[in-house]
């Protein structure tokens, strides 16, 4: 019984056992799936919490982006600010060069000339007038001068030429061509060049030449403006109040562009029967329109010239003038905003004085187009244009050789190489 009870025991304890494995395994793999779960649960967090935090990110980099942008766009349009103010001032500077005030003829070198003695004051201070108008009226000063050349020689006609500072080869073409004629027809003519200031590397050197040409030719008047395309106006006015204070006993003076050919003895011939005074002739044009293009050359916008065309004026290629005018037009200045179209301005003063171009006695004297040479054409004419590369020099030597300038009369004005534009 003893043996039985035993089997018996270790039946149970044996039954026991496998229970206790079941139920261990039981709980293991209930354990295994909680950890799955858990694991999967925190992989999931893990994923969720990774993607916000990819999606967070992005946001900050693309705010990031525009914040950047944004910077970029304020300090662009700071510095597009600060250009425009250095541009006004470089304008400003460029339109106006001032020098130094002086009264009389410059004998001293460029050093002397650049000093600024204690007892001068300060220029006025510059205010620029708009890109389309210049500074004048204005108080301007030669600084080489010719001041006793006109009471001297008493000219009958004076011509000016405006020219470059630095422009010595259209000088010396002009000395020893058409320039050169004095007297003609029995009139004494006198040329003098009109230049202004330049500015830039070699400004010195430049001046010293300047003085030295001045003393051997005795023809060159200098204002201190600066001498740029836009300030002929300037240029125009300089040259009437010149006239005005130094050559008014003279009966003509002829402003003309050192690029022209000149026939003195047909000018000479047509101002000998032409008024002494309110007097101005050149190539006239009538009704011409005012540019509203702002590509081009003589732009003007309607605020500062309403009108839709000009009155009558000369070309600025070559036109002559009685001397009883350059005071009035200067007086006339005072009263018309200066364009910076030149001859449109004389155009505009000569309105404000009542004053009308006149049209010269004969058609197809002056030229605004180059008229091809020829002697018998360039015989007939007073003035032209020149191609840039003509030899002025060889065309002069040959208009001035003896013999008749054309072979017919009865040449056709195509024959003559006679173009004459039609305004």
């Amino acid at each position: 019984m003893k043996e039985v009870g035993t089997g018996e025991e270790a039946g149970h304890r044996n039954k026991s056992l496998m229970r206790g494995e079941v139920d261990r395994e039981a709980k293991c793999v209930n354990d295994a799936v909680c950890f799955n779960i858990t694991v999967t649960a925190d992989l999931l967090f893990l994923s969720v919490s990774i993607q916000s935090e990819d999606v967070q990110h992005e946001a900050n980099e693309r705010m990031l982006k525009k914040r950047t942008i944004l910077l970029l766009c304020v300090v662009v349009f700071f510095l597009l600010i600060l250009l425009d103010l250095y541009l006004r001032e470089v304008v400003i500077m460029i339109s106006r060069f001032h020098s130094l005030p002086y009264n009389g003829t410059y004998n001293s070198s460029v050093s002397e000339m650049y000093d600024i003695p204690a007892t001068v004051s300060t220029p006025v201070l510059y205010k620029s007038p708009g890109p389309y108008l210049v500074e004048y009226p204005y108080e301007y000063h030669f600084v080489i001068n010719e001041p006793n050349r006109c009471e001297q020689e008493k000219p009958f006609l004076v011509l000016i030429v405006p020219v470059a500072p630095n422009n010595r080869a259209d000088r010396d073409i002009i000395r020893n061509t058409w320039g050169g004629e004095s007297p003609v027809l029995d009139k004494v003519v006198k040329v003098f060049f009109l230049l202004g200031l330049r500015t830039g590397d070699g400004v010195a050197e430049l001046q010293e030449k300047l003085l030295q040409e001045s003393k051997e030719h005795r023809d060159l008047i200098q204002s201190d403006f600066l001498d740029c395309y836009k300030n002929l106006t300037i240029k125009t006015m300089v040259m009437m109040e010149w006239l005005d204070k130094y050559c008014s006993q003279a009966a003509y003076a002829m402003k003309i562009d050192s690029d022209m050919f000149l026939n003195l003895p047909n000018l000479i011939n047509m101002l000998s029967n032409t008024p002494e005074t309110n007097y101005l002739t050149g190539l006239v044009a009538k009704g011409s329109r005012v540019s509203r293009d702002q590509g081009s050359k003589w732009y003007l916008p309607q605020e500062v010239y309403p009108n839709s065309r000009y009155p009558p004026y000369a070309l600025g290629l070559g036109y002559v003038l009685s001397l009883d005018l350059p005071k009035k037009l200067v007086e006339a200045s005072r009263h018309v905003k200066a364009v910076y179209i030149e001859d449109v301005y004389l155009g505009l003063c000569m309105q404000h004085l009542g004053i009308s171009p006149t049209e010269p006695p004969e058609g197809g004297k002056f030229h605004v187009y180059p008229v091809t040479y020829s002697r018998c054409a360039y015989s007939r004419i007073i003035a032209t244009t020149t191609h840039e590369h003509v030899d002025r020099m060889s065309v002069w030597t040959d208009f001035q050789r003896p013999g008749p300038y054309c072979r017919s009369l009865q040449m056709t004005p195509e024959q003559l190489d006679i173009f004459v534009p039609f305004l």
